[in-house]
């Protein structure tokens, strides 16, 4: 069985899209800004900052896991990349309700 490499990085940071300072989450990693729900393009694998391109990771979409709840649906805005990250439970909900109405790929 494959096994992926996670370092559990749990920080708190400054959103670069909205300006406003993330906690961090206390019961795993905090991945993206529970107030505007975007992210940055930094890891490779998750936790593992190797990634160069760090760019603006946008919300574009939402998809419902039976085991994950609700799963974000990124794209970077400056090399395309796609990732998906669970929804932690302090995020907008406003916002996770907007994304479900969008198809992948805007």
């Amino acid at each position: 069985m494959e096994q992926r490499n996670f370092t559990e990085i749990d920080e708190e940071f400054i959103c670069e899209n909205c300006s406003k300072k993330v906690l961090k989450l206390g019961y795993s990693c905090r991945n993206h800004c529970p107030y505007c729900l975007h992210s940055k393009h930094l890891d490779k694998n998750p936790g593992d900052r190797q990634e160069e391109c760090h760019g603006d990771m946008e919300p574009i979409g939402l998809e419902m896991n039976n085991k994950k709840g609700y799963v974000i649906i990124f794209r970077c805005k400056k090399c395309g990349m796609i990732r998906k990250n669970k929804a932690a439970k302090d995020d907008n909900m406003d916002l996770i309700i907007k994304l479900s109405s969008n198809q992948m790929g805007d």
